[in-house]
């Protein structure tokens, strides 16, 4: 079922459209074979660059399609319930690109973005190390300058698209201060010293390839720093929180592919003599996937539209993230139990549904971390 959509132009709307059938005719079909085979669909990232989708939220001087963060959201929102790993990768490549495009260079600009917006280069973000997740000031990634390069030594976690990408916005130690001595470097896939663990053996996403980074003694130039010394910390974290809206707006995105199947199958399942959709019961269960649904969405719109008009909207993205990964886990959970036996096999998609909600109560922050961030914000405001 298309989901009926408030937005803002025209032109909104037309891109909406395109996302929708990209999605039905080149995602949808194949994204069960290739989660299955746990192959990484490289050339959907190039299809959706050249359709003008990557650039949606940045501006048209650096090649982007000026759209409001709410009609990209939505765009990936479209996107995630066709393939959930192709949004995923999506937003952490918008996530990558953001931070090139707030703290780089007029140099560095014109380096990196035509590439990554057209959907020639595939950026990933690598922030997670083994014992520093939520823990970003616990980072042990060392870079120590030398000559007119950097050489990076540690290891990085848990990175999407890992051996894939293109580049990697990555953040490192350069400092002894927790906080202020972190640094933001974006590093090319083929520079000396850089290597990857074997991909993750993960429940879900498996379509979209998950692995360590391994810095040893890599040279990194120091004309690839985002920002000054020091300034990693602020880089990562604000580029976090529009981080969150996105795979708020995939987990939606997600719930609304399950409840399309749900629905789907309870208008065509028979019981005793007739569609299972018309025992009250069942109603019910469709009738709560549907307000969780929406309710997400409306939770990740509204952060969207704070965004859009400049003001503070940190507080409401991790709500938005809470809120909406915790209602994809529920609705594809459900989706199972509405086609109950067969929703356990892999002859249809609402098992995957469920295995790749999952992880999105916990990557971005987990959902714990975004209680504690909530209630901080909260306790911190002046009455």
């Amino acid at each position: 079922m298309a989901v009926e959509r408030l937005l803002p132009t025209d032109e909104a709307h037309d891109l909406i459209a395109l996302t929708r059938e990209i999605a039905a005719d080149q995602l949808s079909p194949r994204a069960s074979v290739d989660e299955a085979a746990s192959r990484f669909p490289r050339d959907v990232f190039t299809l959706l660059g050249r359709s003008g989708l990557l650039g949606l939220p940045f501006a048209e001087e650096h090649g982007g399609g000026a759209q409001p963060y709410e009609v990209y959201l939505q765009m990936l929102e479209e996107i995630a319930a066709g393939w959930m790993s192709v949004a995923v990768g999506v937003s952490v490549h918008s996530l990558a690109c953001s931070a090139v495009v707030a703290h780089g260079t007029p140099e560095q600009h014109a380096d990196l973005l035509p590439g990554a917006l057209g959907g020639e280069q595939l950026g990933a973000y690598a922030l997670s190390e083994p014992q520093a997740g939520s823990d970003v000031a616990g980072m042990t990634t060392k870079a120590v300058v030398d000559g007119d390069s950097y050489a990076v030594n540690g290891t990085k976690a848990w990175i999407t698209h890992g051996g894939e990408a293109d580049f990697y916005l990555t953040f490192v130690r350069t400092g002894e201060d927790r906080t202020r001595g972190l640094s933001a470097l974006y590093v090319e896939s083929g520079t000396p010293g850089l290597g990857f663990g074997p991909p993750e053996h993960k429940m879900g996403l498996t379509g979209s390839t998950t692995t360590q980074l391994i810095f040893d003694d890599a040279r990194v130039p120091t004309a690839m720093r985002l920002g000054a010394e020091g300034d990693g910390m602020a880089i990562a974290l604000g580029a976090l929180d529009s981080g969150r809206l996105g795979i708020a707006a995939c987990a939606t995105g997600l719930a609304q592919a399950a409840l399309d199947l749900a629905a789907s199958y309870a208008t065509e399942r028979t019981q005793f003599g007739r569609a299972i959709g018309e025992f009250q019961g069942l109603q019910f269960l469709l009738a709560d996937m549907a307000a969780a649904t929406e309710s997400a969405r409306a939770t990740y719109l509204y952060a969207a539209r704070l965004r859009d008009a400049g003001r503070r909207f940190s507080q409401q993205a991790s709500i938005a993230k809470l809120v909406c990964t915790d209602a994809a886990m529920k609705v594809t959970t459900d989706a199972v139990q509405v086609l109950g036996g067969y929703g356990y096999t892999r002859d249809f998609p609402a098992e995957r549904f469920m295995r790749e909600a999952k992880v999105t109560q916990i990557f971005e922050g987990t959902n714990q971390i975004q209680r504690l961030v909530i209630a901080r914000d909260l306790l911190r405001r002046p009455s």
